[in-house]
């Protein structure tokens, strides 16, 4: 597919969609397919179980686009409405395929196939002259059809393990054959910490600017991605065009970028803390836990990890991580004091090489003028008696869990970079 065809579509078909009960992961999974063979995919729509909405958005997608990919409303069900609808956009018949009921009635018990032999018989139906793509995983078939010259619709299944197995059966080898112009997208993502969106997009200016390939940074909580995408015919033939972006910006950001594509802030500490044969545990009182679970998230995590207290009580704080009770009274349970207590205390207590402790107001209750919510106090505890305190105020706009999950980066990223200037 050339740069001036005008490209793919993806419609995704069913109320449910709409209504938010269930998370559109097919549009997702089907985007990575097509760059993975280096088709441009402009534009993905949503619409309802309704016969008349879908027919008007598939002759609107038709007059614009050369594939259009659907999933969902190809099952029995009276709401299922995808075939008739793509056949009637075109003032085009239904015919049956008496194979595909013989084919549904081998993969159904007798009990389910006479009790919803009508419904099910629905399934067989499809335009004259439309390629089926066989379903090896349920009842329901999808089909190749070119209704008019210069536009080809595949249909799909809403079940994402069904259209899956029906894309790697049939439809990536004919999409590729058919529209792919030999080309692919590979794509390599640095991941950024302790730095913002726009601070990064400043200082890349001129990379923004790039045609081939191209740089977008996005962010999620906590956490900015750079992703590098080339368009190229091998990947061979991709790295070289993306190494001297990826040079530049590493260059450019030595302390910032803690990974690549799937590495994550624990993954990449669990690495560094096995090459040096050390160990961690923690004491969190904000968090509740939630900085123990990202380390536990990470297969292996056991080699480093040992363990935590969640010592969300004073009482706790004074009974398993002996926190006196004057040093409580004194400076509060959310100060500098209270959390380099329990930061030495949990290391020495559980016998390891680091220890990061947290306390904090992660609201919405909670705070005072002296002490808002979003106050976090962090401490670090490592070998030699090294003591880091971080105090971080985040802004009262964010809500409970963003507190907890932001804290909890700001603790990894911390000694991740504590580490760093170790090894240097």
């Amino acid at each position: 597919m050339t740069p001036n065809s005008k490209g793919v579509e993806i419609l995704s078909i069913g109320t449910e969609l709409l209504l938010g009960n269930i998370v559109n992961t097919n549009a997702q999974w089907i985007s990575e397919q097509l760059s993975q063979i280096g088709l441009y995919h402009f534009r993905q729509s949503t619409v309802g179980d309704n016969n008349d909405r879908i027919i008007k958005v598939i002759q609107e997608i038709s007059t614009r686009s050369n594939l259009l990919i659907t999933t969902g409303g190809l099952g029995p069900t009276p709401d299922d409405l995808t075939t008739e609808a793509i056949a009637k956009s075109f003032n085009e018949s239904l015919f049956e395929r008496s194979h595909l009921w013989d084919e549904i009635k081998q993969k159904m018990s007798n009990s389910n196939l006479q009790k919803n032999s009508s419904s099910l018989r629905k399934q067989c139906y499809f335009p004259k002259n439309a390629q089926i793509i066989n379903n090896p995983r349920g009842t329901a078939p999808g089909m190749i059809w070119e209704p008019i010259k210069g536009f080809t619709i595949l249909t799909f299944p809403g079940v994402p393990s069904e259209m899956k197995a029906m894309w790697e059966e049939t439809a990536f080898k004919f999409i590729t054959n058919k529209f792919s112009d030999g080309y692919s997208f590979f794509s390599n993502t640095l991941k950024f910490s302790g730095i913002g969106e726009s601070s990064v997009a400043e200082k890349i200016n001129d990379l923004l600017n790039l045609k081939n390939p191209t740089v977008a940074p996005y962010a999620n909580l906590g956490e900015v991605k750079i992703r590098i995408t080339a368009k190229a015919k091998s990947e061979v033939e991709a790295n070289n065009l993306i190494k001297p972006v990826k040079e530049k910006l590493k260059k450019e950001f030595p302390k910032f970028i803690f990974g690549e594509n799937h590495d994550t802030l624990p993954s990449v500490l669990i690495k560094e803390l096995e090459k040096r044969n050390e160990t961690i545990v923690f004491a969190e009182s904000c968090t509740g836990g939630l900085l123990s679970s990202s380390m536990t998230s990470i297969s292996g995590s056991s080699k480093v990890f040992k363990g935590s207290i969640i010592s969300y009580s004073n009482s706790v704080k004074i009974s398993l991580l002996n926190i006196q009770e004057d040093h409580l009274k004194k400076y509060g349970a959310v100060s500098k004091e209270v959390a380099k207590s329990m930061a030495i205390n949990v290391r020495e207590k559980l016998k390891s090489d680091w220890s990061i402790a947290i306390s904090g107001i992660a609201g919405p209750n909670g705070g005072c003028k002296e002490k808002p919510v979003g106050l976090v106090y962090i401490s670090i505890a490592g070998p030699n008696h090294q003591i880091t305190n971080i105090k971080k105020i985040f802004s009262s706009t964010r809500n409970r869990v963003e507190i907890q999950r932001l804290s909890v980066n700001v603790c990894l990223n911390s000694l991740r970079l504590i580490l760093l200037s170790n090894s240097n």
